[in-house]
């Protein structure tokens, strides 16, 4: 087992800003798209499933390494969530997707990570240890091939990887789309792109505390159902950066091995018994869950992160958010 390092840097490369406003480009044009056949919405995680709130209580006592901003042992905070299938579209919950968690802390006061005092902390989670493209050129190209058909991925991933790299990845991204997925109660996820912690750096996990059989196939209508019978529980993770090999910044696709960094718990996650809010659900489909939307003390890192300051702008913006 290796010890968390502060020996992490990122890599940025001269046309960065360029890939980035393509990436911006393609994600609007999804977003056009689908608006004009559901309304206007998200360009990706468009179909919420649930909304929740509930509180996150940092642990008494954490590792050193860990007690920087929001992680300082002992504090708590309000939370909101919004759970979501991956797609651009509106397809049944009963379908296979990513699956999204996307968490907001209340109550937080600091410098942010786009320059200006914030007042909350975002993380967005996925129920996936790993990202499925290595920058964001990749996935800019299969967001916008996907949209298309089938056939149109694969001959992206064939023209921009190769014949044998672009077969391999067409059967990654198959794999995790069809990721068997029962309940958000009962699922891990994961930040998969990390953000720093002070002066080191983490993905952040969510490790469900229950374990029993789902309620319901219809992933939305299961977790609700759940909070209506009673509290739902998490325990929150870090899991630090050792070194460029094991655990590198800038290749999202690499999973971080708990047998080279094991996740380190810090807080309980929970959400009390609750119904559903329509008047809750509502605001928080206006609201928006960005990584950089934060403390600087917890900057999102890697070029996919970075990616995402453009995109998630141009998206917010195209929304009135």
């Amino acid at each position: 087992m290796k010890v968390p390092s502060t020996a992490w840097h990122e890599d940025i490369a001269a046309d960065e800003a360029a890939k980035h406003r393509h990436m911006s480009e393609v994600i609007a044009d999804v977003q056009r798209t689908n608006s004009a056949k559901f309304g206007v919405g998200r360009a990706l995680h468009r179909k919420a499933v649930a909304s929740m709130q509930g509180k996150l209580e940092i642990a008494q006592s954490v590792p050193s390494e860990a007690a920087h901003g929001i992680f300082v042992g002992g504090k708590t905070y309000d939370v909101w969530a919004r759970l979501s299938n991956g797609g651009p579209d509106l397809k049944a919950n009963t379908k296979p997707d990513i699956r999204g968690f996307a968490l907001r802390l209340l109550n937080v006061h600091g410098d942010g990570a786009l320059g200006a005092p914030t007042d909350h902390q975002d993380f967005l989670f996925i129920n996936h240890d790993r990202f499925s493209s290595r920058n964001s050129y990749e996935f800019a190209g299969i967001v916008q091939a996907a949209a298309k058909s089938p056939l149109s991925l694969l001959a992206f991933l064939i023209r921009t990887l190769g014949w044998r790299r672009g077969l391999g990845q067409a059967k990654v991204l198959a794999a995790t789309l069809k990721k068997p997925f029962a309940s958000f109660a009962t699922e891990a996820f994961n930040t998969v792109l990390p953000h720093t912690v002070g002066p080191y750096a983490a993905r952040l996990g969510l490790v469900p505390a229950q374990h029993d059989a789902p309620l319901a196939t219809d992933v939305g209508e299961e977790i609700v159902a759940r909070l209506r019978k009673g509290r739902v529980l998490y325990d929150l993770t870090l899991q630090f950066f050792v070194d460029e090999r094991l655990t590198p910044i800038e290749d999202p696709t690499v999973v971080w091995a708990v047998q080279h960094s094991a996740p380190v718990v810090v807080g309980r996650l929970t959400f009390e018994q609750q119904s559903a809010d329509a008047a809750f659900a509502e605001q928080i489909e206006r609201a928006t869950f960005d990584p950089w939307g934060g403390l600087a003390v917890h900057r999102p890192l890697g070029e996919i992160m970075r990616a995402r300051k453009a995109a998630y702008f141009v998206s917010q913006k195209a929304r009135g958010a």
